[in-house]
């Protein structure tokens, strides 16, 4: 795993992060997985911006937490994020999926710092590890810490699309 420094967190933004994840799992839709996710990005503003995972009858259509949060704030002219929180109702980590990854690879850093939150998070008590330290280990009642660039290694992103083409265009016989 590549470490990645994260950006700087201030206690007061990380704390109102992680209650505003904890609040938004409320606003999901989740009838068929019962599956409650709730995620909060904070903007380059100091803009905090909740997302809960909206399920429908065609599993396809469903839209995970992370990236209705990303929705939200983009669809809003937001598009820089500089931290991430997300929960669900298990008292262990969840990792936001692969999609969110990339979606969140768009708008992010990758030396964005990212709070996986256990549900039974008490502010004070409930402790935390890198995701080094998480590896393989027990993450229940425990806050993993990472970054967009520890979630997504090697990831692509929107730099990839100006890197040079060479013979991009060039007419071959």
């Amino acid at each position: 795993m590549v470490a990645y420094n994260p950006l700087p967190l201030s206690p007061s933004d990380r704390k109102t992060l992680i209650s505003s994840a904890l609040s938004a799992r409320d606003g999901s839709y989740s009838p068929y997985s019962n599956f409650r996710v709730g995620a909060c990005l904070l903007t380059d503003e100091g803009e905090f911006v909740r997302g809960a995972n909206v399920e429908c009858a065609s599993y396809g259509g469903a839209i995970c937490a992370e990236r209705t949060a990303i929705v939200k704030g983009v669809s809003e002219g937001k598009r820089r994020f500089v931290a991430l929180a997300v929960t669900s109702d298990v008292n262990g980590m969840v990792s936001p999926c692969g999609i969110c990854r990339q979606v969140l690879r768009e708008f992010c850093p990758l030396e964005m710092p990212v709070l996986l939150i256990p549900s039974s998070y008490v502010e004070g008590k409930t402790p935390t590890k890198s995701a080094t330290e998480a590896e393989g280990a027990d993450t229940e009642d425990t806050v993993v810490e990472t970054t967009m660039g520890e979630l997504l290694p090697l990831s692509f992103g929107p730099e990839d699309l100006r890197k040079p083409r060479p013979g991009a265009g060039e007419g071959k016989a």
